[in-house]
């Protein structure tokens, strides 16, 4: 922001014109970070100008309104979810941006009348606060904050999420507060989804949470990865505890994720010895953090200090001063993904940011590069958004050349030199050239995928070579290479060839499904792949099958009706299918009993299955994990993702809850099993 004068040099006519350019930029900025979940300014932006607003209201007390923003919780707003009013308000947190005036906070308790107080320490998750009822143990309602008073009702959507409870293990009726978020890796993949199907790219993890959890269609939810950290309960005496942290085990105790980075302390080199570390590690977190959560632990002093209209006195939120590096745009690349999205990257000057060395970072589309009007040579401010995405936050106009000149877009492929086209629903730019090399590379390696024709051992620098020795021209040719030709590769042997001819020869005998997946039809994915596969039986039914017909199939829909349909009237397609056929590879969907690892949730999850089951054998809950891609493992080690515990349980469940192992029983996965077929 552009220097001020101090508020204490203002007069009162001055203070009342900035008052008012400020009240409508802070309630523009919260409208677009909390209604919208499209925030077009840094949080510390927003946090200088809220500050400053702070600042003349209490300067200039007859200028301070009940409808200025400093009065409001967060914004409600137009919505098409139904409005839940909360018993008890879900206030904001007020804020701090030193350790200086953390400590001030911390000396106002205490001429309060707070004798040495203990303070819990937790970590600042950045996520969207919801609420969650429970009536006898059972999940009745989940909200959003909202405005404080009134918020939204997720409940369908919660339910969906794997680490909220549906059923406690003990009868509580009970409200519970805490915070869902998008883990760092969920929002990449998330983004890059997007980016691919050419829609708008979430700011950041918080904003990509808030938008998973106000899906309309739950399933979307469910297949976002939210997870929550639950860290409240506004009526403390249900539990039966007496202080912050006594309540935070308790709740885990309950079934509830809590952080476990929670530290009970009483002087502020303790203090400043929990911010430190923090800060030192959040970029290791595997989600996102900003800042550092101060309460007061004694819950009956919380109680006694109360709150103001907008913040409770018995706590504070220590923010992390933002992270930022410039640095000089030398050049715009575009380079061109699998379903020929073609994507903008500004190239730069390296710089040193979050510990890691950054000198590209991803303008996204065409409509972003715009709106940050980013040229050559610009001179621009770096920042990792959750954490881990290097992003520009903004352009130094002051530093921008006086003959500099808008970046012009492309109109060709960089690869092809095919025209771009920009399709009417999408903000991305797209190459619809079939034969375009550099989308035939990307989809040579995707059809070796584990999860589409699971070729071991053909990855993407294999496919790099063959296509640079013209060796493969599609995914046809992969059928007809030869022992010869493999030996000429880098690196490859006797055995590496055998095993990679083998590999692609094992995969001619694939179900449909998995063929229909590899082949990297637009919104086809493993699961509607399967769908498809086996209402169609054939790919010679499915290629003279209408977008109607397509979409009539269970929970398909008119997207994929119209995409396979458009996909398959492509001649070259037609041709493509006729040489697969030729070489040799089924085209015939196979049955149920073909297993396969389905695109799921679970693939990657290291799981444990401990106790006696009574819904299914061991073995079947062990068939039904691997099929979804878990890696079912005997022993429970830090690495474990997951125990399912049944009756009888024993050292198993009892090293899971020392090392802090999320464990589910029974009806939990008999649950999630029951989500994962409706998604």
């Amino acid at each position: 922001m552009e220097e001020k004068l101090p508020v204490t040099e203002l007069t009162i006519e001055q203070a009342q014109a900035e008052i008012e350019t400020l009240r409508q930029q802070v309630t523009q900025w919260g409208t677009e970070y909390y209604q919208n979940d499209q925030p077009t300014v840094e949080d510390f932006v927003y946090d200088q100008a809220y500050q400053r607003l702070l600042a003349l209201e209490a300067q200039f007390p007859v200028l301070q309104s009940q409808d200025s923003p400093t009065q409001q919780v967060g914004a409600l707003g137009e919505t098409v979810l139904t409005k839940v009013p909360h018993e008890q308000p879900m206030l904001s947190m007020g804020d701090v941006f030193s350790t200086e005036e953390l400590f001030a906070f911390n000396d106002r308790l205490q001429k309060n009348g707070l004798d040495q107080p203990e303070y819990n320490l937790e970590l600042k998750i950045d996520g969207l606060a919801i609420s969650l009822v429970y009536e006898n143990g059972q999940l009745v309602q989940g909200s959003t904050r909202g405005n404080g008073q009134i918020g939204e009702d997720i409940t369908k959507n919660v339910r969906m999420i794997k680490s909220v409870p549906t059923q406690l293990p003990e009868p509580l009726s009970i409200e519970v507060r805490g915070e869902c978020y998008m883990p760092k890796q969920a929002f990449v993949k998330l983004n890059q989804q997007r980016e691919s199907d050419g829609l708008p790219v979430f700011a950041n993890p918080r904003n990509a949470a808030a938008g998973s959890l106000r899906q309309l269609d739950a399933k979307i939810t469910g297949r976002r990865e939210l997870s929550t950290f639950i860290y409240y309960v506004p009526d403390y005496e249900t539990l039966g505890v007496t202080t912050q942290s006594a309540a935070l085990a308790r709740l885990k105790d309950l079934g509830f994720q809590i952080n476990e980075h929670y530290q009970v302390v009483q002087t502020a080199e303790q203090i400043q010895a929990y911010i430190d570390q923090y800060t030192a590690q959040r970029n290791d977190l595997e989600y996102g953090i900003d800042g550092i959560v101060e309460k007061v632990n004694d819950l009956g002093m919380q109680v006694e200090l109360g709150n103001t209209v907008k913040v409770p006195r018995w706590e504070i939120a220590y923010k992390f001063p933002p992270e930022e590096a410039a640095t000089i745009v030398r050049d715009i690349e575009w380079t061109v993904g699998r379903t020929g999205t073609v994507t903008p990257t500004a190239v730069m000057d390296p710089v040193q940011l979050a510990g890691t060395t950054v000198a590209r970072a991803s303008l996204h589309n065409p409509d972003y590069l715009a709106e940050k009007d980013v040229r050559l040579g610009d001179t621009v401010y770096l920042h990792k958004a959750g954490d881990i995405i290097p992003e520009i936050s903004m352009v130094e106009l002051k530093k921008r050349a006086a003959d500099s000149v808008p970046y012009m877009i492309p109109t060709h492929c960089p690869e092809c030199g095919a025209e771009l086209v920009h399709l009417d629903d999408e903000v991305a730019l797209r190459c619809i050239n079939p034969m375009c090399p550099a989308q035939i590379k990307e989809g040579l390696a995707h059809f070796a995928s584990r999860n589409a024709m699971n070729i071991d051992g053909l990855g993407p620098k294999i496919v790099q070579q063959l296509f640079e020795r013209e060796l493969v021209t599609d995914v046809a040719d992969l059928y007809h290479l030869t022992e010869a030709q493999l030996l000429t590769l880098d690196k490859f042997g006797a055995k590496s060839t055998e095993n990679l001819l083998t590999a692609i020869d094992n995969s001619r005998h694939n179900s449909l499904e998995r063929l229909l997946f590899g082949l990297g039809i637009r919104h086809v994915g493993a699961k509607a792949g399967k769908i498809i596969a086996k209402h169609f039986k054939t790919i010679e039914a499915l290629m003279a099958a209408t977008s109607e017909a397509v979409a009539e199939v269970d929970s398909i829909g008119p997207i994929i009706g119209d995409s396979v349909a458009t996909y398959f009237a492509n001649q070259q397609v037609a041709e493509l299918v006729a040489k697969l056929q030729s070489a040799g590879v089924n085209t015939d969907y196979l049955g149920d009993d073909d297993a396969q690892v389905i695109d799921s949730d679970w693939a990657g999850q290291k799981v444990v299955l401990t106790g006696k089951l009574t819904e299914m054998t061991r073995k079947e809950a062990q068939e039904w994990l691997e099929q979804h891609g878990a890696d079912v493992v005997g022993s429970v080690s830090k690495k474990t993702n997951l125990v399912i515990a049944g009756t009888d349980a024993g050292s198993k469940l009892t090293k899971a809850q020392s090392l802090g192992v999320d464990v589910w029983n029974e009806q939990q996965f008999v649950a999630a099993m029951k989500e994962d077929l409706q998604k």
